[in-house]
């Protein structure tokens, strides 16, 4: 199995919706289940300037997103870069959240110079938590309650990486 990335393209907004809508992903993310096709068609077909979003694919099906948001606009955050992600969760477990960090860390470190990346994950996620710290994330924080989610209320980590030359 060979995992490809690339740029998303607006095509992709329904196998996108696809990913968010498992349980699974729905679970350890801040999406809410029902969510609508048309609003990930409408990220996609109006890109900010201020995005850059991935889709991981095997055999041409996307099974994995990216999304890094940056701060141009900003000029005491222009170095920093903000991930959030799913990987469908038929996928989960086979490499395709590695691949999607290695090509992010890749184009945030050489591309856009970004010297610091940042995310939240959810305490109880301890894969996504094992995977961030394997590509050098540290855990800086923590937010008690930080979301609702399945009838109870929910801590985070705020995780960072900075890039040592």
């Amino acid at each position: 199995m060979q995992i490809k990335i690339r740029h998303a393209e607006p095509k992709d907004y329904n196998a996108i919706h696809t990913i968010y809508t498992g349980s699974k992903v729905v679970w350890g993310t801040l999406q809410l289940p029902f969510s609508s096709s048309e609003k990930q068609r409408k990220r996609l077909e109006e890109p900010r300037d201020d995005s850059y979003v991935l889709v991981a694919c095997v055999d041409c099906e996307v099974i994995g997103h990216l999304h890094l948001g940056t701060f141009p606009h900003s000029p005491r955050r222009k170095h920093v870069g903000h991930i959030g992600m799913g990987v469908h969760e038929e996928w989960q477990g086979r490499g395709v959240g590695t691949a999607l960090m290695e090509a992010v860390v890749n184009f945030a470190d050489n591309w856009l110079n970004l010297s610091r990346l940042e995310l939240s994950v959810f305490i109880d996620n301890q894969p996504a938590i094992n995977l961030y710290k394997k590509f050098g994330f540290e855990i800086e924080g923590r937010s008690n309650q930080f979301a609702f989610r399945d009838g109870q209320y929910v801590d985070v980590y705020f995780m960072g990486r900075i890039k040592h030359d």
